[in-house]
């Protein structure tokens, strides 16, 4: 399909987006990254040694020249905690991409949406191109949009729960109302998952512990690259209309 995504003048390759934690090692990480079929690759900055050239690197099996890197702040609990590690991704010229998460709760993991609404203003005005963690909130990611949030990334669940989506009436409005890209972030599960969530008319879905947790990740990055691209599909084609009572397949009409 001729049906790129665009944020903020950047085109992206795929809908499918995947992080870099909790793999055995850096060879699985490349090899799930390339089965997944992903553009994007996000990677935290607070835990990920890609700045330190003298010991085993990330970057050595992730081509930053073939992937788009997104930098998060996963692990900050502050505000200024948030600010100081977006920043440092950018002056070491890794991206003017940055994936904010300030977490509120260490035992939900849920973010702190004062925090992270300001931290979004701040970057946004700093020129960055700025995509929030929030919860599944219409009413902030409105606020989000308004302080230059370039797309948002609500989460489906508890990130590494695994639960899915639970709430796909909240992820609806934020469609209809937020004006940006919508991203789901956080606790998919499995395939139908992220089928779910690309049905539901959301623009990627990133995830990490979905693939990196599986018995075989290679095989379930591949499951869950095909699932993103049938759920888009499905939605462009538009899916028939429910009804109570059954139809008939074949038309009866003129049958002796």
């Amino acid at each position: 399909m001729n049906d790129k995504l665009v944020i903020n003048g950047i085109e992206f390759k795929s809908r499918l987006w995947v992080g870099t934690g909790k793999y055995k090692d850096f060879e699985e990480t490349a090899k799930a990254i390339e089965a997944s079929g992903a553009d994007v690759v996000t990677v935290a900055v607070r835990r990920t040694n890609i700045f330190d050239n003298k010991s085993d690197n990330l970057l050595d099996y992730i081509d930053p020249k073939k992937f788009k890197i997104l930098p998060n702040t996963a692990g900050c609990f502050t505000l200024e905690d948030a600010l100081r590690y977006a920043r440092l991704a950018r002056e070491t010229g890794v991206s003017d991409l940055i994936k904010i998460e300030v977490i509120g709760d260490k035992d939900t993991l849920f973010p702190d949406s004062c925090a992270t609404l300001t931290a979004t203003e701040i970057l946004a005005k700093e020129g960055f191109t700025v995509l929030p963690y929030i919860n599944d909130d219409p009413v902030m990611a409105l606020r989000l949009v308004d302080a230059g949030a370039a797309a948002v990334m609500p989460l489906a669940a508890p990130i590494g729960s695994g639960l899915g989506i639970r709430n796909p009436y909240n992820l609806k409005i934020i469609l209809e109302q937020a004006k940006v890209p919508i991203v789901v972030d956080a606790g998919v599960g499995t395939a139908s998952d992220v089928a779910e969530a690309m049905e539901l008319g959301c623009d990627a879905v990133l995830l990490n512990t979905a693939i990196a947790g599986a018995k075989d990740p290679v095989l379930m990055a591949g499951a869950m690259k095909h699932a993103c691209i049938a759920g888009r599909m499905a939605y462009k084609a538009g899916r028939m209309p429910k009804k109570m009572y059954a139809t008939a397949s074949s038309p009866i009409e003129g049958m002796l």
